[in-house]
């Protein structure tokens, strides 16, 4: 069965980290992009971070969590992760893991075909 399972979303404190994981299965996850995506209550899903399959996995970061976020992935064990640090309220949302076809980035939603079912982030005092 082709699916991709999130994990590692809690409750954070403003400034807090947490190491969100997505677990691979059923297909090779090495001849995928991975993009991370996000969604709060109300708003649209809105794009994170991607890592390409070229380049020996280039990384690239939306503006609003760059230099904070970290996008990563473990072809071996058909996993990826995305490192969340100096968390900001503004960071909670469901977090959703998904991959694209095609060996490069994009921010767009529409490129990615494979979804995972989300996993919960908090930041709140």
């Amino acid at each position: 069965q082709v699916q991709l399972v999130e994990s590692g979303g809690a409750l954070a404190q403003p400034g807090g980290s947490l190491r969100l994981s997505c677990q691979a299965s059923g297909f090779s996850l090495g001849h995928y992009a991975v993009g991370w995506f996000r969604q709060a209550p109300g708003k649209e899903r809105e794009w994170v971070a991607c890592i390409s399959v070229t380049g020996g996995g280039i990384a690239d970061y939306s503006d609003s969590v760059k230099g904070r976020f970290t996008i990563s992935r473990d072809n071996d064990d058909n996993m990826a992760y995305l490192q969340a640090n100096s968390l900001e309220p503004e960071d909670t949302g469901t977090y959703y893991c998904a991959v694209s076809p095609y060996y490069y980035c994009s921010t767009s939603l529409q490129t990615f075909n494979i979804w995972g079912q989300g996993t919960q982030v908090t930041v709140s005092s």
